[in-house]
């Protein structure tokens, strides 16, 4: 018998196995793997993104979801039981691809966009990368086989200036929730978070004393720290909702309405603003002030953007503020700065001069 160490593992072997008897060894190992289901695998990835990637609790989610679908689809599409990842080819890709692009909406009863399509090609290539680094199979097909569709450019909707002073005058400053609500929104303005940055905010995050400063830090998307910045209408509103919390609990916005607080919840957890509460919030005030523009939490970010860039701010510095990875990320947002420049081309720049 041949002691041999594998991965912390003690295999006792024959020492007069055949390669016949090798090789029906190693086709049994193989086997045991492609029996391994896609969903399986799926749910082993997820684990893996949460514990050793340590990713956001979105970019999960946002894997879980994409790639729940896809496994579901290629398993209706399979006439096997149990469906292998080996049987993820291009051709599969390939059909999926037109599954997508033949989908239509439940939100907007038309075909899902190009740049969510490719969500969903994003969120497939790093599980078949996972498979090949982390799991170590073979037959895989190759990510980079995986090619991304031709996006659509995006143009970001966004608020000027006086209708940020219309959106953040309809509320009802004499109940508490209206103060809470004013705050949020001068908030979202001031810096530019993301919604689930807000709601993820806790009190210790904004004492009057940080509030003065008028900076603080905050973990961003992908876990990344940056810090954000207060003008002097946010820290106003924000001084004045703390001052109307006499409780003692940590989430920094709570709800007053709705369902009771749970039991055990010592923290205030349940009470937590939710990210969708906090959409329906922003939608109601911009029916309130007349706006004719769809207003979500993501416009006021991209209104904070476009008002810098207005402004004089060079595009490095707002990719810094906004905590984006990638300047081309920023890039959106030239539209404003090709319109600037074309103001300031009209006005110091003719052929007379």
């Amino acid at each position: 018998m041949t002691l041999v160490v594998r991965r912390r593992t003690l295999l006792l072997m024959p020492t007069n196995l055949n390669d016949s008897a090798i090789s029906t060894l190693s086709e049994s190992k193989t086997t045991s793997k492609s029996s391994i289901s896609v969903e399986r695998l799926v749910s082993d990835f997820l684990q893996y993104c949460e514990v050793e990637k340590n990713l956001s609790q979105g970019t999960i989610k946002m894997y879980h979801f994409y790639l729940k679908e896809f496994a579901t689809w290629v398993h209706g599409s399979s006439k096997s039981d149990v469906v292998s990842y080996k049987e993820i080819s291009q051709d599969v890709v390939r059909d999926f691809r037109l599954y997508l692009n033949r989908k239509i909406s439940g939100k907007s009863n038309k075909p899902i966009r190009f740049n969510t399509q490719n969500r969903y090609l994003t969120a497939l290539r790093s599980f078949l990368r996972y498979l090949i680094v982390e799991r170590g199979f073979n037959s895989v097909l190759a990510p980079d086989k995986i090619t991304l569709g031709k996006t659509e450019p995006r143009v970001p909707k966004f608020l000027n200036e006086s209708q940020i002073e219309d959106l953040v005058r309809v509320q009802d400053l004499s109940k508490k929730s209206g103060v809470r609500d004013r705050a949020i929104l001068e908030l979202l303005f001031s810096t530019g978070m993301r919604i689930s940055e807000l709601s993820g905010l806790n009190r210790d995050n904004l004492s009057p004393q940080i509030i003065d400063k008028r900076e603080f830090a905050i973990v961003g998307k992908g876990r990344k720290l940056r810090t954000v910045y207060l003008s002097e209408s946010a820290s106003k509103w924000l001084k004045q909702y703390i001052f109307t919390r006499k409780d003692p609990y940590k989430p920094l916005f709570v709800r007053y309405s709705g369902k009771l607080m749970d039991d055990n919840d010592r923290d205030g957890e349940s009470l937590r603003l939710t990210p969708r509460s906090i959409q329906r919030m922003v939608k109601k005030y911009a029916r309130m002030a007349g706006l004719s523009v769809d207003v979500t939490p993501h416009v006021l970010r991209h209104s904070f953007a476009t008002d810098l860039l207005m402004s004089g701010a060079d595009l490095r510095s707002v990719q810094e503020l906004l905590g984006h990875s990638d300047v081309s990320t920023t890039q959106i947002y030239t539209h404003v700065t090709n319109r600037h420049l074309k103001e300031i081309h009209e006005k110091f720049h003719s052929r007379e001069r």
